[in-house]
């Protein structure tokens, strides 16, 4: 793994997941000072002011607008990459966040609130086209094997080399998804009061993303574009021999060119699956639901509704408000941790072990809540028990559930069904992200403290799936994969 290819690594997943990990976090912290900004307009427009239901039904929108553009943008990446290369794709991206963080950071000085919702509807688009180029596009070379343990299994590379990268495949993999957690920290930092959590600085704390998204835009040009999409989309050899060289630190590199142009010539003959022949293509039928399954229970596992509303969530426990920010922080502070400690040990514990372990935790700690709000008023010290629930399930996400649903996308699938395989799981993630946020405000007013349950039983159900039908993929080709399922 040379320098350069790490610094592209952690370049894109700086601009793209942690800018993601961000917006998940950033409406948590001001969210009483948008509701009161809100409100205000309206009186100001209207004469009076919002009743609790609609104020949440419009709050509950700024939230969850931000998957819907995710959607719309995951849907448009494959038209843009291949249109415009990574570089190319990024850059038009990042210039979105520009004009987001201009919505959001005038918002209040115009006196609209409609600019806030546009302005996260467009970080969502952004984020969108970002992660899953990040994962669809960086991905394939990050879980790529050795040409040696990969001939004749179609693997998707974007630099083919013989690094004997099948250690770091996991390793590699689970890095985005650090970056998110994060996106997350940083956002629940600059919320404390010391910082960007004052009510007169929301508006600058929603467009803060115009900075990492301008740094990564400014670097992005000091990297060539993927030797991978020059010579097999664009037949440039001299461009992606000049690639090679500056990302590989060799000048000797014909190797890693004549194997691209094999690869070339194999893909031409090949036809990619759609979406929809992939939903009726019998033969990759358990591999298929496994994606829906992991996918969507990643995002219905609860950990959106940790993240939009944790705030919301320690004052319903009666947790003094002037300790939620930091207590917050702290629990963002222990998923870094997390998150650190699944990429170290992914490669040696596996795939499901950790994934099946961080369900079942996240389904305990759930079910934790709802005990601990229940005996809350007979037992006031249970505030801090439900603290620590919320730190379980976070935890137990960033350990496996984050990142390695992506990974095992791309591992059970061959080139030509991985992009459509790669549409159903993001089209998933994001519309599920979208039904907690929108809907979680509301689950809690009416089912209180029992509303954890739900997610509780997604967890449970989704650990059950994994341990009775999806295999061990750690250093295993598509076709065993395949036997195994068969």
């Amino acid at each position: 793994l040379t320098f350069p290819l790490l610094s592209v690594t952690l370049l894109v997943s700086f601009g793209s997941s942690m800018l993601y990990g961000y917006n998940l976090a950033v409406v948590n912290s001001p969210a009483a000072h948008i509701k009161a900004f809100y409100n205000t307009t309206w009186a100001r427009r209207y004469g009076h002011g919002l009743a609790p239901g609609p104020l949440t039904l419009f709050y509950s929108l700024t939230v969850s607008i931000f998957a819907l553009g995710g959607l719309v943008g995951s849907l448009l990446v494959g038209l843009l990459v291949e249109r415009y290369g990574r570089n190319g794709t990024l850059s038009r991206s990042t210039l979105l966040i520009l004009l987001a963080g201009g919505f959001m950071g005038f918002s209040r000085e115009l006196g609209s609130p409609e600019m806030v919702i546009i302005g996260r509807s467009i970080t969502g688009l952004h984020s969108g086209r970002c992660c899953l180029g990040c994962r669809a596009v960086h991905g394939p070379f990050l879980m790529a094997r050795s040409p040696a343990h990969s001939q004749g299994t179609g693997e998707d590379f974007i630099f083919p080399m013989a690094t004997g990268s099948a250690n770091l495949r996991g390793f590699l993999g689970l890095v985005p998804s650090v970056f998110i957690c994060l996106g997350v920290f940083f956002a629940q930092v600059l919320g404390l009061p010391e910082l960007l959590g004052e009510g007169r600085f929301w508006p600058l704390f929603l467009s803060v993303v115009v900075v990492p998204a301008s740094l990564q835009l400014l670097l992005l040009h000091c990297f060539p574009e993927s030797p991978r999409y020059l010579l097999i989309e664009r037949n440039d050899v001299c461009g992606a021999t000049k690639a090679l060289r500056q990302f590989l630190g060799t000048p000797d590199v014909q190797d890693v060119i004549e194997e691209m142009k094999e690869e070339q010539r194999s893909l031409s003959s090949m036809e990619m699956v759609s979406v929809w022949q992939l939903l009726r293509d019998r033969s990759v039928r358990w591999q298929t639901l496994s994606v829906v399954v992991v996918n969507a229970g990643m995002q219905l596992s609860g950990i959106d509704a940790i993240w939009f509303y944790t705030t919301i969530i320690f004052e319903n426990t009666g947790i003094p408000v002037s300790q939620i920010p930091y207590t917050t922080v702290g629990t963002g502070a222990i998923e870094v941790v997390m998150g650190l400690i699944g990429c170290f040990t992914i490669e040696k514990l596996g795939r499901r072990p950790l994934i099946i372990t961080g369900f079942c935790t996240m389904g305990i700690c759930s079910a934790g809540i709802t005990v601990s709000l229940l005996l809350q008023t007979a037992l006031p010290w249970m505030r801090y028990v439900v603290a620590a629930c919320v730190v379980g399930i976070i935890a137990g996400f960033c350990m496996g559930p984050a990142g390695i649903p992506f990974l095992m996308t791309a591992e059970l699938f061959t080139q030509s069904h991985r992009p459509a395989a790669y549409i159903v799981g993001e089209s998933l993630n994001w519309l599920c992200n979208f039904t907690v946020g929108f809907i979680f405000p509301f689950l809690q007013m009416s089912a209180g403290a029992f509303c954890y349950l739900v997610f509780c039983g997604i967890c449970l159900l989704v650990a059950l799936y994994i341990y009775l039908v999806i295999p061990e993929t750690k250093n295993k080709t598509f076709m065993e994969i395949s036997h195994i399922f068969a």
